[in-house]
């Protein structure tokens, strides 16, 4: 399988995620589903059944992170010398220069991305037209609404 790009801190997420479905939320279900039985015929028991479900959601997303961490190419920023280029796991501030406004966005794998929280993936389009760039330089974004420039402000590896 191709290995997947992944900040250390994502990695971290992940595995405090793994540890909280497999160390509390697995032994809940299973007490659930123990309880349910308790109530007779299973056919018609809508405990039972809803337990079950959230059983094979639960079994289905630890399979997930397990395969995304053992592809992982947990890839540790601050350890790396980019010499102020915009890398993936960088933290960059971009100055939009048809509005002024300033934005920071830390450019992170695809299950990390958040755009809500300025966490944005390699593969988008915004990552893509900043990496390689550095302080300074212009990049010229493609968005569905017409190109747009940016100038880089800072590039930061936190």
């Amino acid at each position: 399988m191709t290995p997947v790009p992944m900040t250390l801190r994502g990695a971290e997420k992940l595995r405090e995620e793994l540890e909280l479905l497999k160390s509390v939320r697995r032994p809940e279900i299973i007490r659930a589903i123990a309880d349910a039985r308790e109530h007779g015929d299973l056919k018609e028991n809508a405990e039972y059944h809803a337990a079950r479900e959230q059983q094979g959601f639960c079994e289905g997303r630890i399979q997930e992170i397990e395969a995304k961490l053992s592809n992982a190419q947990i890839i540790d920023v601050t350890k790396m010398s980019a010499n102020g280029r915009v890398i993936f796991g960088s933290t960059v501030s971009i100055l939009n220069l048809e509005n002024e406004e300033e934005l920071t966005y830390r450019i992170v794998g695809d299950d990390e991305a958040d755009f809500k929280h300025n966490l944005i993936s390699i593969n988008s389009p915004m990552a893509r037209g900043l990496v390689g760039k550095e302080e300074g330089d212009v990049a010229l974004i493609r968005t569905p609404g017409g190109d747009v420039e940016y100038e880089i402000q800072k590039v930061e590896y936190l």
